[in-house]
């Protein structure tokens, strides 16, 4: 979570939880979606090309170790 504030935290549970409020598995999904996307924008990336760099780099270190 690096570059997201506590404040920004508790700023998407609030809104999440007001978008579902009786689905806390709904709530979780949308928050981590949300998490994800700030990172992202954060780096400078798009949602999918962020999701994309973690494939990578698991699909580089599961190379390393399956030898």
């Amino acid at each position: 979570m690096d570059g997201i504030t506590e404040k920004e935290m508790e700023e998407v549970r609030k809104m999440v939880g007001a978008e579902f409020p009786d689905d806390p598995a709904l709530q979780q999904v949308h928050i981590a979606r949300k998490i994800i996307a700030k990172e992202a924008e954060l780096e400078g990336l798009s949602f999918l090309e962020y999701v994309k760099s973690f494939g990578k780099r698991v699909g580089a270190v599961y190379q390393r170790h399956s030898v």
